[in-house]
């Protein structure tokens, strides 16, 4: 069964954990050397920002939907 779809408040949580997760991050990225490093924590980043990018978008749709 699949999950019911989230309200405003649980999205705008889920926002504020994987911006916190971009902040570590780019604070591990800091400390980090090497290519390989590199390229891991740069797809990590990535990855988070897709996240970060298509729960915004839910957001937004939900609070348009409830105007």
């Amino acid at each position: 069964m699949p999950d019911p779809q989230p309200n405003i408040a649980e999205i705008d949580a889920r926002i504020a954990e994987i911006r916190e997760n971009l902040r570590e991050l780019v604070e591990q990225a800091a400390a980090y050397s090497g290519a390989a490093d590199d390229e891991l924590v740069s797809q990590r980043i990535a990855d988070q920002e897709a996240l970060l990018e298509r729960l915004t978008d839910q957001r937004d749709k939900l609070a348009q939907a409830g105007r």
